[in-house]
C-alpha cells in the first residue's frame, strides 16, 4: 500500500483542527449568551503566590485606560515610594489612600495595629458609598480581616451596600471563607518557586 500523501495528510489535519474549533466557538458562543447580566463585581485575589497586588493594579491601568474612576485604599502597606503609586497617582481619575503603618512585625503593637485598620475602613467605608467610584482596589485588606482588627461582619454588609454597579477588588494572603463565598470571582496564586528564597532581594520595579 504507497505511503499516504502529505498534501493529504496536512488538509485532513486542517480539516480536524477546523472542526473542533468550531465545535468549541458553539461552546463559547452559547456561554457568552447565557452571560446575559451586568453588575458590580467582588473579586478576591488571594494565595501565597506572588502578583495578587500586581494583578489588581492591572485592572486600574484597564479601568483608566476606559475612563473609569478608581480608588485605591492600601492595607498594611506603610511606604509611599512604591512604583504603582508613582506612576497611577500621576494620572487623573484615581483617589490613592496608604492606610498602613507597615508589617505587624515592624510595628509589633496590636492595639495600634487594630486601630489604624479602623481608621483605614472609615475611609474605605466613604468610598464605598460614593457612586462616582467605578473600580475600588482593597490591597491587602485580608490581613485586618485575619487577625481580626475588622469585623468580618461590617466588611461584608459595607460591600453588599456598595452602588450597584461599583467593582471591588481584595487583596491578600488567607482570604476568610466567608469573603470567598460572598465573591464573584476568587483567583487563588500559587507559590511554586521565589527568588527571595533564594536570598535575592526584593527588586525594584518587579517587587514594588
Amino acid at each position: 500500500m504507497p505511503p499516504a500523501d502529505s498534501t493529504d495528510m496536512d488538509a485532513d489535519k486542517a480539516q480536524r483542527y477546523r472542526s473542533r474549533m468550531q465545535r468549541q466557538k458553539a461552546v463559547v458562543d452559547a456561554a457568552i449568551v447565557r452571560a446575559d447580566k451586568s453588575k458590580g463585581l467582588l473579586l478576591v485575589l488571594t494565595g501565597n503566590g506572588k502578583g495578587k497586588s500586581s494583578s489588581a493594579f492591572g485592572m486600574v491601568a484597564r479601568a483608566l485606560g476606559h475612563g473609569m474612576r478608581v480608588g485605591v485604599a492600601q492595607f498594611i502597606k506603610g511606604r509611599s515610594d512604591t512604583g504603582e503609586e508613582a506612576f497611577f497617582t500621576q494620572q487623573k481619575n484615581i483617589v490613592w489612600h496608604v492606610l498602613g503603618e507597615g508589617f505587624t512585625w515592624d510595628t509589633q503593637d496590636l492595639a495600634r495595629d487594630r486601630e489604624t485598620a479602623r481608621r483605614g475602613w472609615s475611609v474605605v467605608q466613604t468610598m464605598l458609598r460614593d457612586p462616582s467610584i467605578d473600580l475600588l482596589i482593597l490591597d491587602e485588606l485580608t490581613y485586618p480581616l485575619k487577625f481580626g482588627w475588622l469585623e468580618i461582619s461590617e466588611v461584608l454588609s459595607d460591600l453588599q451596600n456598595r452602588p450597584a454597579m461599583q467593582h471591588v477588588v481584595i487583596t491578600g494572603r488567607a482570604a476568610p471563607d466567608t469573603l470567598c463565598g460572598a465573591a464573584d470571582t476568587v483567583t487563588e496564586m500559587r507559590d511554586i518557586k521565589h527568588a527571595f528564597q533564594a536570598g535575592i532581594q526584593a527588586q525594584t520595579g518587579i517587587d514594588f
